[in-house]
């Protein structure tokens, strides 16, 4: 059924950028407090973002019943 996953995706796309203003802050707050090195968890947030991202991609494909 075409669009059936159009809310979901749209959800995991608002998660993206929420995990995306996330990090940012992180980065901010350490810029702020005179850090050189990046937070310990900004590597694991932006593997959470690539992972939301690949899902995204993947919803996005085609179904396999469709082709003809």
């Amino acid at each position: 059924m075409p669009g059936e996953f159009d809310d979901i995706r749209a959800r995991l796309e608002r998660i993206t950028e929420e995990l995306t203003d996330l990090s940012i802050s992180r980065l901010i707050d350490s810029i702020d407090a005179g850090g050189a090195e990046y937070p310990v968890d900004e590597k694991r947030l932006t593997r959470a973002r690539r992972a939301v991202e690949k899902a995204i991609s993947i919803l996005r494909e085609p179904d396999d019943f469709d082709e003809p």
